[in-house]
Order: structure tokens, then C-alpha cells, then sequence
């Protein structure tokens, strides 16, 4: 006993030990413990607790056991244990351990005869804690976020007799739990998961719930209980729960109405100004502005340095004039109609970007802020500002995302619609993807174009797709300026904490339809009679601050006219413009790229042999602890036979593809490969990245070790998605000019789900936003009996996109390729040789401006045994061969050729190993056209005056409707200045790429042949 009392005394603090001898004390207890010490001595326990005339920790934990047994199942203890239990008489001992925020011991709610609490305290306080987490999960389901007040939800009248928006919805089976008034009155302990309290533990029920509808239930709805971390929804809850948050003070109200009277006045100036033009402004959302603003000034004063936004068409003027500050007369001439003073076809004024780097004001912080240009096509432009961003944060050594961040702006129609959102979304947490957290902002129109909600989307909200990546969601209504405010600041904070994506959606509403000339009242007639009544925005939160004597009216009015008379001056010197100028709307400058570089001279792409033999023996090497790491077998064997092909001056495709990447990172050019599987390779061909057989997640890059001093080199395999990664890329080649940037497809079939961004950014982007890329696309290719989705890169497609006249024979000299480079929107190559990819790779580089490459890239040539280079092919001295010519019997006696087979790609060895079985070497020549586009006119009139006498062919292995020749036909012929003719030797036109018979297959293959080698 006299121990027991000492264990009492040391370990329970005063208020502990009283509330142990208040337990002690209960009669029912005390019974309690003797059964406890029966049933211990019962089950032949070898304690010294038996020899305790008082209970101890032993017992004490002996009778919670089986209480716990009790309550997971009645039946699992003895009867009397379960008839006691039963009775409810039974507490537990007081807990040892600390007591947590906004918690206190059971014995708090005893009356004074220190009884249990009865079941209506437990069930009342459990009530509140699931009315808290009702409000927390669903309270904005009954949030005030329509502006228009279209979406009403139905009320509840609680027994204080305050209307309430939660309804059914957000409390379900809790709104009727609570029968009298007094219940209002009743204080009741908050809960560590809510910070409504402040500085109370307790409150009575009317203020919890007067604190919840005033916090979920008001101008702002939270989606966040989704999260599965607690740790980030206590984080939430506390910026949105804790009394006083969304204090603003004077001078920040004055700030917000100074920024929202520009904004607004922005739309009217050019409403007044060019009332017949389209310029789909942000009438109705006006706040945008604001909020984008804000981001950009608490993410500043966190440490953001550079932001990259991606937006649509709405609010992008205003965006360039009121966030970007973009000179007033540089937009103001978009609208003038003046002729451009540089090169290009120029896109429309709401489609282009710009790059500004400006003093913010606010933080008093030098800012960078780029705005991507984009086409029409709704959200296309997400990935490509994701690639951009992920970019330079890797050039600045940004690993964490504190320096650069993106923002992405959004419609509500397009963010649920568009898939692509989805496949960008779902790259935020891939290692070699993410940017670290990205600002979604999403104008909510509440309409998109002429569409309903209730017809363009099966989800509640707009923002649901966020929900996968767990993207807390902060639906606001964008009347409110000061919420707007907040959930920006919590927003900005958000990703600075966390590094994680969040949504920020502004429910607002379009005061004009799609456009300014359209008529939206024929598809919403009811919600534009609404809209035609309301106010601005402006002028609310005018007559608010009026109101709460913040500012005066004239003060409101002094502000706007300054506005005005800005705008009014920039609109005057706009006039005095005579040109538009294409490069000020420049999004990814290259400062000091072409400055002082002939634009007509390319480096040389050979390199030292010795160079060559280093890179090759590195690649062909296990690890350098190659002892403890266990490689598969089948690796090693691969890598024996690289190093055979090394020492015999060999290379294949695998390795020509090592070296060409080798060295340029040896010349400090950095490499980055992406794809689905290219680690790898689809065909088990390129194994950059070695697996330990035994350690999960231990891998070796040989060609991140090369050299001591050498540039990054990325392999990544991607997520599996074409439309979202190739957009990526795309945005990542647009950051630095030195580096080579490839997208490979699984297959190249697989490359038109991202037709997309070929068509409007790859093929087209310098011609309308004078941006340059050398992004290469990988696209394997060839008709190999795999049938119609395994086959067919569809070079036909990107053919017919090529900027080059069919019909113009460029004026030959020195600088003919280069000139035609130059001047081309991309290359479209089809190589026969690793030797020949090694040189294309490198040219990339070496070229002094950025040409996208379009690749065809073969699958059976990996391995074909003929299929080799040879080092004297890759020395200094030797480059790219736009063709081919025959080098056989052929080539050497051009007399005695009667038919020349001209051909690209894999079709190649087909024809030359039937050519050699129809013992044929000395009548057919075979000419290999390895750059498809830019034509090479000059090399093809060279050949057909070296066969003068000979029939010309072109033989593909597409159908004739498909691959080269409805690009190549007329280009044969203004070469030969339609002095010959050339027929077409291949498959008959086709819907499909290919048979998915093997059997076709051989047949059309052998007519094939049989067609282009007849003499």
C-alpha cells in the first residue's frame, strides 16, 4: 500500500491524483478492482501484484483489456463481466499521458457525486464533434457562392430560431438531433480536429454554430476532407477557422479597390474604344485580376522569383495590361490593324504571350512573370506551362519549387471537359515531372459558350478532377473582394508550404456571351435578365467601403479617372505607330542565343574518335561496384556485345543514339529523353537505366557518368499519356535552346492522341508567336506485319504540314541546306543509319536557331545485323547525309542501271536483300531519301542527271495515299524541272496503316518488290 501511495505521489500531478482518488472512491470501482485481483489470481498470474492489498498499474491495465475484449465483443469475456459492463457503471481509470488541445478527462462532465456520465452527455458531445465535421466536410454544399443567386439552396431554422444555410445536405441525420432551446445555451468542449474556439476550449452550441456557417457556410465553400493527411487538413482548417483571419486593414482595402477600379476600367476603356471588336474580356469577373495579383505578391514575399501562366482567351488582355504591366500602347496597337515589321503570320491579340520582368511594388521585389501564348484549343496550353516551369526550375537549381511556380487559369467548361487537364493534373507528383505545386485558377462563368452546367459536366463541381491528386479546392464568390483576398493569400501559402497543387474556383458570371458581338440571351434568357440588373463588382465593394467610411466617394472616382486618363494617354501614342512588332510578344526569350552567330553557319557534328571509344566502353560497362550490384543477365550479355562492337569500331542503333547523347553532354549541352517506357526502350533496345536485381529502386545511368564535368542527363519514363507529356516537352525545349529535348512515342502510331499540340504548337508555333523549339519526337515506324496500330508514325501527316513550296526550286549554292533549314517550320527526317541519326542528333545543337525533328525511328533495323555504322562515319569531318546514294555496282557504272529505286527508311533493306536474290546489283540503283523535308531538291536533280538513262521509281511500304509520296511526287519533279517523270511503286491507296493479317502482309511486301525491281 505504502508503495503504491509513493507511485501515486511522484507520478500523478495534484489535479491527476485527485481525479485517481475520485475514481477510487466510487463504490462500483472498488468492486471493480477485487473482481480485477480475483480474476488475476484466477488466471495464475506470476506477479508480486498478488501480494498488493491495493490495485495497481498491472490490474488496473488487466480490467481495460477486457473492457476493450467487452466492447469489441460482448460474448469473448465471462458473463459477469459482461452483465457488469452491461449496467454502465463502469469508467475507466484516469490516462497518465498528457492531455492533447482542446481535450479534457471524462470526469470533467460527472455531477457532483463523481457518477458516470449519463448517455446523453456522451451522445450531445459526439453530436457536436459530427456537426463540426459535417460543417468541415459539406459545408460548401450551402455555401453563398453564386454572385447571381441562380443555385439557392433551402434553409434551416435552428432552436435559437437563426436561419441557417446548412441544410440536410451538410448535416444530415444531425439537423433535428438537438430538441430544445436551452441546448443553444449549453457549453460544449471543442474538438483538437477545430480551430473555431481561438483561445477557448469550450463553447456554447449557438456560437459553434454561428462560427461554422459564418466559416464553410458563407462567401467561401472548402473542399479539402478529401486530403488524407491530417496534417494539411488541420493547416486548412486553421487559416479558414481561427477567429479574425479575414480582417483586412484600411490601406489593404484601399489596395484591393485601387486594383479592382483598374481592372474594371481596362474593360471599359476598350468597350468604349473598339465597341465592334472582339477581345472577350472579363466583364463579370473582374476580381481575376485581383486574385492573380495577390498570388503573385504573397508568393513573392515567400520567395518566388519567376511565375509562368497558361490561360485562355478570356481576361488574357487585361491579364498582359493589369498583372504583366505589357505597355498599354502595344496592346492598344493590336487593334490598329497595322502590318508587322518582322517575319511570321502573327496569331489574333488574345492568343499571344509576353515575358516582363518588373519591380513588384508590394513586396518591393524584382519579379518575373511570363504568359505562354496559346491557341483556341481550351487547355492545350496547361502541359506546355508545366514544361516550361519544371525547366527552369532545373536551370535554376530549383529543386524545390521556392523560385519558379506556375499558374494555370481556367474555364469552368474546359476544366471539366478537356482531358488533358486530367493527364496534367496527374503529372504534378512524378518525380521527374512535377513543378512543385501549381495555382489553379478557375473563372467560373457558370456557362460555358452557350452550355448549361447541368449539360456539360456529370460531376457537382467544375474543380472535381482536382480530388485525384488530393488538390484542396477553395470555391469562392467572386463578389466578395476581401474573401477572394484571403483564399488567394491561403492559396499562395499553400503551395509554398506544401509544394502541392490547389484549385482557387471564382464563381462568377459573364455580363457579355462568349464574345462581345454575341448574343447570349438566344440560350440563357433568365440568367441575362439577372445579369443585366447587377452592379459590378466594383461598385459594390465601392459602396461597401463608402459605407464603412474607408474611403469617400470622391476618392473612389479620383481613383478611376487616373485610370483613365493612363489609358487615355497610352491609346494617343499608340497612334503614332506605323508597325507591329511580333517578337514583343516573345514568351521564352533566349537572351545572347543568336547575338553575334552567323545565322548560315552550322557547327561541324563529328567528333574524335578517341571521344567515341570513351563514351561507347562507358556505356558498355556494368557499375563501378559491379560486385555488389547484380545486373540480369540478359543486361549482361547485352552490354558483352556492346563492347564488342566498340572494339570492332562498330556502332547499332542503341549505341549510335549513347553517343550521339554522349557527346553533347560532354559538351556541356544538357540531354533529356521522356516517353512512356524509354528507359528501357519499347523494344527492349536502349537499357540506359540498369536495375539491381536484389535492391528495389538502386539503379545505374552510365551516361549520367561519362564524364567528371559533364552536363544533366533525364531519362524518364513518363506517366501514360502522349497529348499532356508531348506538351510538356514541347515547354521544356522552349526554356534554353542548349539542350536536346526528345519525346519518344511507344509507338508513333500512338503520337496523333497528341495531335494537338503538333498541330498547334510544334508545327506552327514560331510562325505565329515567333517562338522557337528543337524538340525531337522519336516515332517508331515501319510495316512490319504488326498491324493497322503498330505500323504507322503517319509521316504523311507532319509532310503535309512542312512549310515548303512543292513547286520552288530554291536557288542552289554553298548554303543551300542550311538556307532551306532556316527557312522551314520543322524537319521531318527517316534514317537508314545509326551513323546518320548520331549526325541529326547532334546537328540539332549545332545548328545556329531550333528546328523541331520529327523522327520516324525503326524496330526491326535495332537489330538488323546490316543496320551498322561504322566510327569513320562519326569522325570530325564526316555529317548528316540528306540522301544516301547507292555506293554498290550500281553507283560506280551509273550507264548500265536501268531503273533507280528511290526509297526511305526500313523499305530499304527489303529492296536491297531482294534486289541481291534477283541478282540485280548492276541494273537497280537504290537511292535512300534521309531527309524527307526540307526537300533536298539539289541532291535529287544530282542523281537524276548522274542516271540519265534510267527509269525512276519511288517505293514506300504505306499505302499510296499515305507516307511520303503525296509529298515527294511533286517535289521529284521540280527537281527534274518536269524534264522526267517518276512512278510509284508500293501498296494501293488504303483506309487503314496496315493488314492485321501476316499473311497480307507477305503478299503486299512481295508485290511490293516484285513492282519496284522489275526490269
Amino acid at each position: 500500500m505504502h508503495r503504491a501511495s509513493a507511485t501515486i505521489s511522484t507520478t500523478l500531478t495534484p489535479m491527476s491524483r485527485r481525479n485517481f482518488l475520485i475514481w477510487m472512491q466510487n463504490a462500483n470501482n472498488r468492486k471493480l478492482i477485487r473482481n480485477a485481483a480475483a480474476a488475476i489470481w484466477a488466471r495464475k498470474y506470476s506477479s508480486a501484484a498478488l501480494n498488493e492489498q491495493f490495485v495497481n498499474g498491472t490490474s488496473a491495465a488487466y480490467v481495460e483489456e477486457i473492457y476493450n475484449s467487452w466492447l469489441r465483443d460482448p460474448q469473448s469475456v465471462h458473463t459477469s463481466w459482461d452483465a457488469y459492463f452491461r449496467t454502465n457503471q463502469y469508467s475507466g481509470p484516469p490516462n497518465l499521458a498528457p492531455m492533447g488541445r482542446n481535450t479534457m478527462p471524462l470526469s470533467a462532465f460527472m455531477g457532483a457525486g463523481g457518477g458516470a456520465p449519463d448517455e446523453k452527455t456522451i451522445d450531445d458531445h459526439l453530436a457536436v464533434q459530427a456537426i463540426i465535421r459535417s460543417y468541415q466536410s459539406r459545408g460548401h454544399l450551402a455555401a453563398d457562392l453564386d454572385p447571381l443567386g441562380i443555385k439557392t439552396r433551402e434553409t434551416t431554422v435552428s432552436k435559437d430560431g437563426l436561419q441557417r444555410r446548412a441544410n440536410e445536405d451538410v448535416l444530415r441525420q444531425h439537423t433535428s438531433f438537438f430538441f430544445g432551446e436551452n441546448d443553444m445555451e449549453r457549453k460544449f468542449k471543442l474538438p483538437s480536429t477545430t480551430f473555431i474556439g481561438g483561445e477557448e476550449s469550450s463553447l456554447p452550441l449557438k456560437d459553434i454554430l454561428s462560427r461554422l456557417e459564418n466559416v464553410y457556410c458563407n462567401k467561401i465553400g472548402v473542399e479539402f476532407m478529401f486530403i488524407n493527411s491530417l496534417d494539411q487538413c488541420n493547416w486548412i482548417r486553421k487559416r479558414f477557422e481561427t477567429p479574425g483571419v479575414m480582417t483586412f486593414s484600411p490601406e489593404q482595402k484601399r489596395l484591393i479597390l485601387a486594383r479592382l477600379t483598374r481592372a474594371t476600367g481596362f474593360e471599359a476603356f476598350l468597350a468604349k474604344k473598339y465597341s465592334s471588336e472582339k477581345r472577350f474580356g472579363l466583364e463579370g469577373c473582374e476580381m481575376m485580376i485581383v486574385a492573380l495579383k495577390e498570388i503573385i505578391d504573397v508568393s513573392t514575399d515567400l520567395g518566388v522569383e519567376s511565375v509562368i501562366m497558361g490561360m485562355p482567351h478570356r481576361g488574357r488582355l487585361n491579364t498582359l495590361a493589369n498583372v504583366c504591366r505589357k505597355p498599354l500602347e502595344q496592346i492598344f496597337n493590336q487593334f490598329a490593324g497595322l502590318e508587322a515589321a518582322d517575319d511570321g503570320s502573327g496569331d489574333v491579340k488574345y492568343h499571344l504571350g509576353t515575358y516582363i520582368e518588373r519591380l513588384n511594388r508590394v513586396t518591393n521585389k524584382n519579379i518575373r512573370l511570363a504568359v505562354v501564348a496559346n491557341p483556341s484549343h481550351l487547355e492545350a496550353v496547361d502541359p506546355v506551362v508545366q514544361g516550361k516551369t519544371r525547366a527552369e526550375q532545373f536551370y535554376r537549381g530549383d529543386q524545390e519549387g521556392k523560385k519558379v511556380m506556375s499558374i494555370l487559369l481556367h474555364g469552368d467548361a474546359a476544366f471539366c471537359g478537356q482531358g488533358v487537364v486530367y493527364e496534367t493534373m496527374h503529372l504534378s507528383d512524378l518525380p521527374d515531372y512535377t513543378t512543385h505545386g501549381t495555382i489553379h485558377v478557375v473563372a467560373n462563368n457558370q456557362v460555358g459558350f452557350t452550355t448549361d452546367p447541368r449539360f456539360s459536366r456529370s460531376s457537382p463541381y467544375c474543380t472535381d478532377v482536382a480530388r485525384v491528386v488530393n488538390a484542396p479546392i477553395f470555391h469562392v464568390n467572386a463578389d466578395d473582394p476581401e474573401a477572394v483576398m484571403h483564399v488567394c493569400k491561403v492559396a499562395a501559402e499553400w503551395r509554398a508550404t506544401f509544394h502541392k497543387d490547389v484549385v482557387i474556383d471564382l464563381v462568377c458570371y459573364r455580363r457579355n456571351g462568349h464574345n462581345e458581338i454575341d448574343e447570349p440571351m438566344f440560350t440563357q434568357p433568365l440568367m441575362y435578365q439577372k445579369i443585366r440588373k447587377m452592379k459590378n463588382c466594383l461598385d459594390l465593394y465601392a459602396d461597401k467601403l463608402i459605407a464603412e467610411g474607408t474611403v469617400t466617394g470622391d476618392e473612389v472616382k479620383s481613383v478611376a479617372a487616373k485610370y483613365e486618363k493612363i489609358c487615355e494617354e497610352a491609346f494617343e501614342g499608340a497612334k503614332k505607330e506605323t508597325h507591329i512588332k511580333y517578337k514583343d510578344w516573345l514568351d521564352s526569350p533566349w537572351s545572347g542565343f543568336f547575338e553575334g552567330k552567323d545565322p548560315l553557319l552550322v557547327c561541324q557534328t563529328g567528333v574524335k574518335e578517341e571521344t567515341l571509344v570513351h563514351i561507347g566502353t562507358r556505356f558498355s560497362q556494368p557499375p563501378p561496384n559491379a560486385a555488389e550490384f547484380v545486373i540480369h543477365r540478359g543486361l549482361l550479355r547485352i552490354l558483352a556485345a556492346r563492347k564488342a562492337m566498340v572494339d570492332e569500331k562498330q556502332v547499332d542503333w542503341a549505341l549510335g543514339e549513347a553517343m550521339a547523347f554522349g557527346t553533347l553532354l560532354k559538351e556541356g549541352i544538357h540531354v533529356r529523353l521522356s516517353g512512356q517506357d524509354v528507359e528501357r526502350g519499347t523494344f527492349s533496345h536502349r537499357h540506359h537505366v540498369l536495375h539491381h536485381q536484389l535492391v528495389d529502386k538502386a539503379t545505374y545511368n552510365s551516361l549520367q557518368h561519362l564524364y567528371p564535368d559533364q552536363a544533366p542527363y533525364s531519362v524518364s519514363n513518363s506517366s501514360l499519356s502522349e497529348y499532356a507529356v508531348l506538351g510538356f516537352e514541347h515547354g521544356y525545349s522552349m526554356t534554353n535552346p542548349n539542350a536536346l529535348v526528345l519525346w519518344e512515342g511507344q509507338f508513333g502510331d500512338f503520337a496523333n492522341t497528341a495531335q494537338c499540340i503538333i498541330d498547334q504548337f510544334i508545327s506552327s508555333g514560331q510562325a505565329k508567336w515567333v517562338r522557337q523549339s528543337g524538340l525531337v519526337m522519336l516515332l517508331p515506324h515501319g510495316m512490319e506485319g504488326m498491324g493497322p496500330e503498330h505500323s504507322s508514325g503517319r509521316v504523311e501527316r507532319f509532310l503535309q504540314m512542312s512549310s515548303d513550296d512543292p513547286d520552288y526550286f530554291p536557288p542552289e549554292s554553298d548554303e543551300f541546306a542550311i538556307r532551306q533549314l532556316h527557312d522551314i517550320n520543322w524537319i521531318v527526317a527517316n534514317c537508314t543509319t545509326p551513323a546518320n541519326l548520331f549526325h541529326i542528333l547532334r546537328r540539332q545543337i549545332a545548328l545556329p536557331f531550333r528546328k523541331p525533328l520529327i523522327l520516324m525511328t525503326p524496330k526491326s533495323l535495332l537489330r538488323h545485323p546490316e543496320a551498322r555504322s561504322s566510327f569513320c562515319d562519326m569522325v570530325e569531318g564526316t555529317e548528316f547525309q540528306r540522301i544516301i546514294p547507292d555506293n554498290g555496282p550500281a553507283g560506280e557504272n551509273p550507264d548500265c542501271v536501268k531503273k533507280v529505286v528511290f526509297c526511305s527508311g526500313k523499305v530499304y533493306y527489303d529492296l536491297t536483300k531482294a534486289r541481291a536474290e534477283r541478282e540485280l546489283e548492276n541494273e537497280v540503283a537504290i537511292v535512300r531519301l534521309e531527309q524527307i523535308s526540307p526537300f533536298p531538291f539539289d541532291l535529287i536533280k544530282e542523281q537524276g542527271n548522274i542516271y540519265k538513262n534510267a527509269e525512276l521509281i519511288w517505293a514506300q511500304e504505306e499505302h499510296k495515299n499515305q507516307g511520303p509520296w503525296p509529298y515527294v511526287q511533286q517535289r521529284f519533279l521540280t527537281a527534274f524541272n518536269h524534264g522526267k517523270d517518276i512512278r510509284y511503286a508500293g501498296r494501293p491507296c488504303g483506309a487503314s496503316t496496315a493488314t492485321g493479317s501476316k499473311a497480307q502482309h507477305n503478299r503486299e511486301l512481295n508485290a511490293l518488290l516484285n513492282d519496284a525491281l522489275s526490269i
